[in-house]
């Protein structure tokens, strides 16, 4: 069958119509299309309230300025006021100390004072020593006044640091480097050995073992707080209460609470003057030692015990104890021999007290 042209375009023209009509209807209708909400794309960011009433504001931040300026000028003046007072504690705890230790300044000058005035000091932390030249009516000698401040200001050595061993002061000072040393306790000889008498303690410990004093024997040292002790002790555990750190032992006994003891006959004539070597103390626990000289061991000339223990009273003493006397008295200062030794020269003997700077 054949179609023609007019044909064809009538059926294209049928077949469309409802399109086009269509599309004339939406043009004429003017209708829009609304998407909801959630189809729109939220945003990240979100923008901060601004304050509507910003005076109020400002003036809340003014007044808590000045807040803040009140409190800092308080705090300065609190710190001040504290700094203050911690200046008037110290001054008030160093007044304090002052009084306090007042007393014994008083009693130091007055004790020393009865003695004369020191030749001689050495003072350091742990350590006083003064040294004073005594003139009496038959004797002449020195005093060696010591306030021991630590356990390092004193200490008794043997000599040549072994028992049966014996050595000069002078040689005991050298070597250790102490600054003064004294004589010690008496002695025997055994051969060309020489032993302490009696008890003696060397750093806490018995050397040869407790001896119970026996005719008039005593022993004398410095206990672990640094006083002197002494006196006759019957028991070991007499002495062990008493905390012996070191001491030696010889005869006799002096002075006791500052009352002078009645001397034994046998050691009021033999001899009856002589070079002596004393130990005694205050109440304060400063010690102090005589060193009397004497020509030589015949009794015509030195100190009798008496008259030691009538210069100890007058010092002001409160216990004395007879050290080793003769051609043993001793006494080292400042690195020379003080005394001058009836022997002509120092002896060797086994003990002696050294202090130290």
């Amino acid at each position: 069958m054949t179609l023609n042209i007019k044909q064809i375009n009538r059926f294209f023209l049928m077949a469309c119509a409802p399109f086009i009509g269509l599309i004339i209807w939406l043009l004429l209708s003017e209708l829009s299309i609304t998407l909801p909400e959630s189809s729109y794309p939220k945003h990240a960011l979100t923008h901060a309230t601004v304050p509507a009433d910003t005076a109020k504001l400002t003036a809340g931040l003014d007044q808590a300025k000045k807040t803040a300026l009140v409190t800092a000028k308080s705090l300065k003046k609190s710190i001040q006021l504290y700094t203050t007072t911690n200046r008037n504690m110290d001054a008030i705890v160093s007044i304090a100390v002052s009084q306090t230790n007042r007393p014994y300044r008083i009693y130091d000058r007055r004790i020393t004072r009865k003695i004369g005035a020191p030749t001689q000091q050495i003072e350091s932390d742990n350590v006083r020593a003064q040294l004073f030249v005594i003139h009496a009516q038959h004797f002449n000698g020195y005093a060696l006044k010591v306030k021991l401040k630590s356990p390092k200001a004193m200490k008794m050595v043997l000599g040549q640091d072994k028992n049966g061993g014996a050595e000069t002061t002078l040689a005991a000072v050298d070597r250790y480097n102490a600054i003064a040393g004294v004589n010690a306790g008496g002695f025997a000889d055994d051969g060309n050995k020489r032993y302490p008498l009696g008890t003696t303690v060397m750093n806490g410990n018995y050397l040869n073992g407790f001896a119970p004093s026996y005719k008039d024997l005593f022993f004398v040292g410095l206990n672990d707080k640094l006083e002197l002790i002494g006196g006759k002790y019957m028991s070991k555990s007499h002495l062990d209460s008493e905390n012996p750190k070191f001491g030696a032992s010889f005869v006799p006994v002096l002075l006791q609470n500052g009352t002078a003891l009645p001397i034994p006959d046998k050691w009021r004539t033999s001899p009856l003057r002589a070079p002596r070597t004393i130990i005694a103390n205050y109440k304060d626990n400063q010690l102090l030692f005589l060193v009397i000289d004497g020509r030589n061991e015949n009794g015509s000339s030195g100190a009798t015990l008496q008259e030691a223990q009538l210069i100890l009273q007058r010092f002001g003493a409160i216990d004395g104890y007879n050290l080793d006397g003769g051609g043993s008295s001793s006494l080292v200062f400042n690195g020379r021999v003080v005394n001058h030794p009836s022997d002509g020269q120092l002896r060797p003997v086994p003990t002696h007290f050294l202090f130290f700077k």
